[in-house]
């Protein structure tokens, strides 16, 4: 039996709401100390300032593979390196972070104004 033209679609933006009520609900501002052991697991992502956290998540969770390669192609997307961790160590870091199984995806805050 053939699809409704418009049902995958109508299905899609189901779960992406569905999965953005859950990572908004999710997401926190954390202290690196907190996040440090998601890293050492290998299951930190960084998203780049100018991207939404929870639309990165969503998108993950929808297995957007065409998104994920366009925003790690932009460098907007990676995982997250040992001079990430490094830095946020040295300075104490509070990142944004939410749980989007079985990965981290972690976002540093705005810079503060003087």
């Amino acid at each position: 039996m053939a699809e409704a033209p418009g049902a995958r679609e109508a299905d899609d933006g189901e779960r992406a709401a569905e999965l953005r009520a859950a990572y908004l609900g999710q997401t926190a501002r954390l202290p690196w100390s907190d996040l440090a052991v998601h890293f050492a697991g290998g299951r930190m992502i960084r998203v780049a300032p100018a991207l939404d956290l929870v639309e990165v998540a969503v998108q993950l969770g929808l297995d957007n593979v065409a998104r994920f390669q366009a925003w790690t192609e932009a460098g907007e997307v990676r995982p997250a390196t040992d001079d990430d961790a490094r830095g946020w160590e040295a300075n104490g870091a509070t990142l944004w972070a939410v749980v989007a199984a079985p990965w981290v995806l972690v976002q540093p805050l705005p810079e503060e104004p003087e």
